[in-house]
C-alpha cells in the first residue's frame, strides 16, 4: 500500500509540475487578433468612405500574418468582414441587398471550364452615387478565391470591377503570382480610389500598409530570409 499510495504522489506531483512548466496561452489583441507582441493596431489609418465594402474571408486567411484584410477592415467604417467559405444563400442574400453590388474579381474567361458562370456586364449608370454601392472583396488566394467563386452561385451573378492602372504592389512579404497582383487591401484601395474618384484620400492607408508590411519583414530579415 505504501509503494501505490508514493507511486499516486509521484505522479500527481509531476503531473503539477508538468502544467506550471507549460508556457502560458499568448494574449491576443482584441482588435487585430495577433498576439499582442506583434499587434497591428498602430497601422490602422482610418479613412471616411462612400462606398460600403463588403470583404469575404477565407478561413485559412485568419490567422495568416501576412493578410491585409484585417487592417483593412478596421481603417474602414463602413465595412463588414465575415469568414468563411460558402455562405449560405439566405445569409449571402441578405449581406447583398439594399445596394448596388460590385465584385472587386478579374474576369477570367478560363473559369468558364469549372463551371463559373460569366459574370454580367457592368452598367455605368450604378457608378453614378458612390453613395448606393457596395464593394464586394474576396480575401482568398487566387484558387482559393475561385473556389469561393464556384461555391456561391449569387457571387458568380455580380458584375466585376476591372482595376486600371494600378502600381506595382508594396506587397513585398508575399509571392505574387503574376505581376499585376496586389494584397487585398491594396486592391481594394485602388478600387475605391476609383469608384469614388478620390486618390489622395486613401493615400494614409496605402502609407500605413508600407509600415505594416516593413513590420512583417523585421520578423523574418534577421533569419535571412528574403523578401
Amino acid at each position: 500500500m505504501t509503494t501505490r499510495r508514493t507511486s499516486s504522489l509521484t505522479l500527481s506531483a509531476t503531473a503539477a509540475s508538468s502544467s506550471q512548466a507549460e508556457p502560458a496561452k499568448r494574449a491576443r489583441c482584441p482588435a487585430c487578433l495577433r498576439a499582442a507582441s506583434s499587434c497591428i493596431c498602430r497601422w490602422i489609418a482610418p479613412v471616411a468612405h462612400a462606398v460600403d465594402v463588403l470583404i469575404l474571408q477565407h478561413p485559412l486567411e485568419v490567422h495568416n500574418a501576412k493578410g491585409s484584410a484585417r487592417l483593412l477592415h478596421l481603417s474602414l467604417p463602413n465595412s463588414r468582414m465575415l469568414t468563411g467559405e460558402q455562405f449560405a444563400p439566405d445569409t449571402l442574400a441578405g449581406l447583398l441587398a439594399d445596394k448596388h453590388n460590385v465584385l472587386l474579381y478579374p474576369d477570367t474567361p478560363g473559369d468558364r471550364s469549372l463551371g463559373i458562370a460569366p459574370p454580367p456586364a457592368l452598367d455605368p449608370a450604378i457608378l453614378l452615387d458612390p453613395t448606393l454601392l457596395r464593394l464586394v472583396v474576396l480575401d482568398a488566394t487566387w484558387r482559393k478565391s475561385r473556389k469561393m467563386l464556384y461555391l456561391n452561385p449569387l457571387l458568380q451573378q455580380l458584375p466585376r470591377l476591372p482595376l486600371r492602372d494600378t502600381p506595382a504592389s508594396h506587397y513585398l512579404i508575399r509571392k505574387a503570382h503574376a505581376p499585376d497582383q496586389l494584397s487585398t487591401l491594396e486592391a481594394t484601395c485602388y478600387a475605391l480610389m476609383q469608384l469614388e474618384q478620390d486618390e489622395d484620400r486613401f493615400v494614409p492607408l496605402i502609407t500605413a500598409f508600407d509600415g505594416f508590411v516593413a513590420q512583417q519583414l523585421s520578423y523574418v530579415m534577421p533569419q535571412g530570409e528574403k523578401a
